[in-house]
């Protein structure tokens, strides 16, 4: 089980328990406790992630997700992707039992290219899932196209520990939120990074998953800080200027992107047609090479007050907005009827 799961009760027959093959997910812990339900992380770490362990490290898994749904008995069982693997235990699971299960369906389960090629493993699940949750009308659209339920469910208000407040270095701190996966335009960000020695940049993630070449590349304002706790994480966020988030994807949702809107801190993302309809204040949207990343760094810091103004109204229309999609789901979980809004 992984180190930031909720809390996990005894008893049994729960109502809801969303599962998520990974070590940590600000997500499902959020969408879990604000439906009233128990987030539950399983990993296995022994494995790793080579390929030449990885059956193990999912039979592994497996075994826990299906002990941890016997043990807790829930009606309703939410399941994260990727890996698509996870939806398996879940499955079995739902046959035995009759509960409903949901697929949390992230941009990663249909970009990434460990997934693209079992595409049809996904198909056949969220076609006997109740529901699959996806980040965007695209990836809508495309479940829709397999005949399944689905229903978008772009960010969701993350529900974060006490935070341990840091003290920062600079006289103007940003943070880069990144995982050092293939998307992030990281080496991009770190030339636009030096020309501003008057800022100090933190850039999270786990260094053992980092390019060694990359972390060698980082100007001398740029910290590394490694794998966060979340009141370490949280208490990063609010003592930054500005939170930055970047991706090649045209798809991809920015989670660090709306964690930061959450708590109140103006945003540098890509320029997506997603994500400049889903920041669309207190954001600026900037194309993913250094100059353009540049100039908007020097945009947030010429211009802060302006934009920490425009994140406040935006984290209201996020609220207002996920108070629908609470509600929607709460109905599907009680009635057992399709989501109100499910084929939007």
């Amino acid at each position: 089980m992984g180190p930031n799961q909720n809390p996990v009760s005894s008893r049994s027959n729960e109502a809801l328990l969303f599962i998520t093959w990974a070590e940590d997910c600000s997500r499902s812990d959020s969408i879990a406790k604000r439906l009233g339900g128990i987030s539950l992380m399983v990993y296995s770490p022994f494995w790793g992630s080579r390929y030449s362990t990885v059956f193990f490290k999912y039979l592994s898994q497996s075994f826990k997700t299906l002990k941890a749904l016997f043990r807790h008995r829930p009606r309703v069982v939410l399941v994260m992707t990727p890996p698509v693997f996870a939806c398996i235990p879940v499955w079995i699971y739902s046959k035995f039992t009759r509960a409903r299960h949901i697929i949390d369906a992230h941009s990663g389960a249909f970009l990434d290219r460990r997934w693209a090629s079992i595409l049809f493993l996904h198909k056949f699940f969220s076609r006997h899932a109740a529901l699959t949750l996806v980040t965007s009308p695209f990836w809508a659209e495309l479940v829709r196209g397999w005949g399944a339920n689905t229903k978008i469910v772009s960010d969701v208000p993350v529900c974060f520990e006490e935070p341990r407040h840091p003290k920062l270095e600079g006289r103007r701190n940003m943070t880069f939120i990144g995982t050092f996966t293939r998307d992030e335009p990281l080496m991009e960000f770190l030339g636009a990074a030096g020309e501003f020695q008057d800022i100090q940049f933190y850039v999270t993630g786990r260094l053992r998953d980092a390019n060694p070449a990359v972390l060698k590349a980082a100007p001398k304002n740029v910290v590394f800080t490694d794998f966060l706790s979340n009141a370490d994480y949280v208490g990063l966020l609010l003592a930054s200027d500005a939170v930055i988030c970047l991706t090649t994807g045209d798809h991809t949702m920015q989670r660090g992107a709306y964690e930061a809107v959450y708590l109140g801190k103006p945003v540098i993302t890509s320029n997506s047609d997603l994500l400049k309809k889903s920041f669309h204040a207190g954001t600026i949207h900037v194309g993913n090479t250094p100059k353009e990343i540049a100039l908007g760094i020097l945009e947030m810091k010429q211009n802060l007050d302006k934009y920490e103004r425009e994140v406040q109204q935006l984290r209201v229309e996020k609220l207002q907005t996920w108070d629908k999609v609470e509600k929607d789901l709460k109905y599907f979980f009680e009635t057992g009827g399709p989501p109100l809004h499910s084929k939007e």
